[in-house]
C-alpha cells in the first residue's frame, strides 16, 4: 500500500509523441477539446492518483515544454495546466494555421501584454498654421518699417517750415493729448470690467448689459449735442447700437441666470494660478507702447502721400495686431485651465506664454483674421431672419446666408482655441473637432446660444463709449473740428483694450464648455450643464432660439 501512496503516472513517451503529433492543421478550438478530453481519460482510467505526497516532491522536470497553440498553457507530461492569466495580460490568439511543435523542437517565446493606447499628446512640437504665421509676421515687420518711416515723415514735417508744419503741430497739441489719455483710460478700465467680474460675476452681467446701452446711448446723445455734420453722423450710429444693445438685453433675459451659472463655475480655477493674468499685463503694455507709436505714424501720416488710404491701413493693421494680442493671452489661459481639467496639472503660467507666442501662433494670428468676420456676418444673418416682411423671396435669401454662416462656422470659430493649446492642433481642425465634440454631447445648442463673447464684447463697446464721452467733451472745448475723428479713435482703442483684458473670463468659460464635452465625468465638473440639458429635453425649459425664418413661411 506504500507503493499506492505515491503519485504514479504510466504514460509511454512513445505514445505521447505520437499523439501530439498528429494532424498539424486543425484549428485552436479542436486541439484545446482534444487536451481536455487527454486529461479526462486519464483520470477516469485512474493513471493519475493522487497520493499523500506533499508538493514539493512534484519534479519541475515534467514541465516538458510550452504548447505550441498557447505559449501561456504548460505541457506536463502531455497533460496541459493553464495558469491564471491577469487582465493586464490578455491571451495571445495565434492564427489557426499555425502548426504545433513537437517536444524536439525550440521553445517559443512567452508572449508580450499588449501595450495601452497612450494618452493624446498635450505636448506638441510642431508649428501650427506656419502660413498665416508667415503672412503675419510679414506684416508686422511692414507695419514697423512703415510706422518707423511716418514717424521720420513727422518730425521732418515739424522741421520744416510750411502748412505741414502747422497742421502737425495742431495734431500733436489737440490731437495727441486726447488719444493718450483715451489708451489710459480704456487699460483702467479694462482692469475694472476683469476685477469685477470675476468678484461679482452675477451682478457683473446685469451691470454690463444694461451699462454698455446706456453709455453708448449718452454718447450718440452727446455728439449730436455738438450740432457738426460729422458728429451728427457718428451720433447717429452710437444710437442705433443702443437700441439695438438694448433689444438684445431683453431678448437674452432668460440666458442670464445660466450664464451666471456657468461663469462663477469657470472662474473657480483661477484662484489657484496667481500668475495667470500675467500675459494679460504684457499684451496690454506692449499694446500701448505700440499704439502711442502707432499715434505718432498717423500724425506724420499727413506730411505723405494718400494720408486717408494711410490711415485706413495703419487703423485695419492695428486691429489685427491688437486682436492676434487678445488671442495670445486667450490660449495661454486656454492651456493653463484646460490642462487643469484634463490632467489635473498646475502648469506653467510662463511656459504656455512662450508656447502660445511660437508654436501657436500661427493658429492665433488665423483665427484673429477670421472669426471675427465669420461671427459678424453671423450675427447679420441672424439679425436678417428676425425681421418680419411680405417679401418671401428676401427671407428665403436670408435663410440661404445663415445656412452657409452656419456652415462656415463649423470650420473656424472661437471654441477651437481651446484645443489649439491643449493638442496643438491647427485652427480648422480644432474647431472642427471641437463642434463633434459638441455634437456628440448634445450641447451644441446651449454653446450656441451661450452669452460670454457677448458680454465680452459689451464690456469693449462700454469702455469705448466711456472714452468717447471723455474724449469729446475734452476736444469740443479746445478744437471741434477734431470731435468726430478722435471720438471715433478713442472709441477703437478702448474697445480694442478692454477686449485684450476679457480674455481671461472668456478662456475660462471656453475650457469648462470644451473640457466638459471631452470628459463629462470629470470630477471637477458639477450638475450644471446636465441639468440644464434634462430641462430642455424635458421641456420644462428651453434655450432661446434664434428665428431662422419667419413662422409663416415654415407652417
Amino acid at each position: 500500500m506504500g507503493a499506492s501512496e505515491h503519485v504514479v503516472v504510466e504514460r509511454d513517451n512513445d505514445d505521447v509523441e505520437r499523439q501530439e503529433g498528429g494532424n498539424q492543421n486543425e484549428d485552436q478550438t479542436e486541439e484545446e477539446e482534444e487536451e481536455v478530453e487527454v486529461v479526462r481519460d486519464e483520470l477516469e482510467r485512474g493513471e493519475v492518483k493522487v497520493g499523500n505526497n506533499p508538493p514539493d516532491q512534484f519534479h519541475m522536470s515534467r514541465m516538458q515544454r510550452l504548447s505550441a497553440t498557447n505559449p501561456l498553457r504548460l505541457v506536463i507530461n502531455g497533460a496541459t495546466r493553464v495558469p491564471t492569466v491577469s487582465p493586464a495580460q490578455p491571451r495571445a490568439t495565434p492564427s489557426p494555421a499555425q502548426p504545433r511543435a513537437t517536444p524536439s523542437s525550440a521553445q517559443p517565446p512567452l508572449s508580450t501584454p499588449t501595450p495601452q493606447q497612450s494618452l493624446t499628446n498635450l505636448n506638441s512640437r510642431a508649428y501650427t498654421n506656419r502660413i498665416s504665421l508667415f503672412l503675419f509676421l510679414l506684416h508686422l515687420l511692414l507695419a514697423c518699417g512703415l510706422v518707423c518711416f511716418l514717424v521720420f515723415k513727422g518730425i521732418q514735417g515739424l522741421l520744416e517750415a510750411g502748412s505741414t508744419r502747422k497742421k502737425e503741430k495742431n495734431v500733436l497739441e489737440f490731437f495727441l493729448p486726447q488719444v493718450e489719455a483715451a489708451s489710459l483710460l480704456s487699460i483702467t478700465l479694462a482692469f475694472l470690467w476683469q476685477k469685477t467680474l470675476r468678484v461679482w460675476p452675477k451682478f457683473m452681467v446685469h451691470f454690463i448689459l444694461w451699462s454698455s446701452f446706456l453709455m453708448s446711448l449718452s454718447a450718440g446723445i452727446l455728439l449730436i449735442c455738438f450740432q457738426k455734420p460729422a458728429t451728427d453722423g457718428v451720433g447717429v450710429l452710437f444710437i442705433a447700437f443702443a437700441i439695438g444693445n438694448g433689444l438684445y438685453a431683453c431678448w437674452v433675459t432668460q440666458r442670464i441666470g445660466f450664464c451666471c451659472k456657468v461663469l462663477i463655475k469657470s472662474l473657480e480655477p483661477v484662484s489657484k494660478f496667481p500668475d495667470l493674468n500675467q500675459p494679460t499685463y504684457w499684451m496690454l503694455g506692449v499694446g500701448f507702447l505700440w499704439m502711442s507709436m502707432w499715434i505718432l505714424a498717423v500724425v506724420g501720416s499727413l506730411n505723405f502721400y494718400l494720408p486717408p488710404l494711410i490711415i485706413i491701413a495703419l487703423v485695419l493693421s492695428l486691429a489685427w495686431t491688437a486682436e492676434v494680442m487678445r488671442n495670445v493671452a486667450n490660449i495661454t489661459v486656454s492651456r493653463v485651465i484646460a490642462l487643469y481639467y484634463l490632467r489635473g496639472m498646475q502648469s506653467n503660467t510662463q511656459f504656455c506664454f512662450q508656447r502660445a507666442l511660437s508654436k501657436n501662433l500661427g493658429s492665433a494670428c488665423l483665427g484673429s483674421l477670421f472669426v471675427p468676420a465669420i461671427e459678424a456676418l453671423r450675427i447679420v444673418a441672424r439679425g436678417l431672419n428676425l425681421l418680419e416682411g411680405e417679401d418671401e423671396f428676401m427671407f428665403s435669401c436670408a435663410h440661404c446666408c445663415l445656412k452657409v454662416m452656419e456652415t462656415i462656422f463649423r470650420y473656424g470659430n472661437g471654441w477651437a482655441y481651446v484645443q489649439i493649446a491643449a493638442y496643438g492642433k491647427g485652427f480648422v481642425k480644432a474647431s472642427q473637432d471641437t463642434w463633434e465634440l459638441f455634437k456628440k454631447r448634445e450641447v451644441e445648442a446651449i454653446v450656441d446660444s451661450d452669452m460670454t463673447s457677448a458680454i465680452c464684447f459689451l464690456t469693449g463697446v462700454c469702455s469705448g463709449s466711456m472714452c468717447v464721452i471723455v474724449v469729446a467733451a475734452w476736444t469740443a472745448r479746445v478744437h471741434q473740428n477734431f470731435t468726430a475723428t478722435i471720438s471715433l479713435l478713442a472709441f477703437f482703442i478702448g474697445y480694442l483694450m478692454t477686449r485684450i483684458a476679457m480674455a481671461l473670463p472668456h478662456a475660462c468659460v471656453s475650457c469648462y464648455y470644451v473640457c466638459y464635452a471631452e470628459n463629462p465625468d470629470n470630477r471637477l465638473f458639477d450638475k450644471t450643464i446636465p441639468d440644464r440639458l434634462n430641462l430642455i429635453k424635458s421641456e420644462r425649459d428651453a434655450v432661446v432660439p434664434t428665428p431662422r425664418v419667419p413662422r409663416r413661411f415654415t407652417s
